[in-house]
């Protein structure tokens, strides 16, 4: 409804401005009956599933930062961070690795 009434107000001023000579009697009616159809397209879309997004819905999501619980990691909203896997041959680093056979 707010869209209607700052539709209505913007439109009425530049209505003014244009029609200064004519009527302004009618262009003002037509203003007002645009209110009540705007409410029905509305209901009409709201019956057949339509949901309007907020301009806060609109922008952008964003990454919130994560909220730290008081020693209990088991209630995190997040997942786990996975747990590195067993050392293995093809996990090794490096350190175990066998020594390089001297050339001859």
């Amino acid at each position: 409804m707010r869209e209607w009434v700052i539709y209505v107000g913007i439109m009425a001023i530049i209505l003014v401005v244009a029609f200064r000579d004519r009527g302004l009697v009618g262009a003002l009616a037509g203003l007002l009956v645009s209110g009540p159809l705007y409410l029905a397209f509305g209901f009409v879309l709201a019956k057949f599933g339509y949901q309007r997004k907020s301009l806060k819905e609109l922008r952008t999501p964003r990454a919130e930062p994560r909220k730290k619980s008081s020693g209990d990691s088991d209630t995190d909203d997040g997942p786990a961070p996975r747990k590195r896997p067993p050392v293995t041959s093809r996990t090794s680093t490096g350190i175990n690795r066998p020594k390089a056979k001297r050339r001859r």
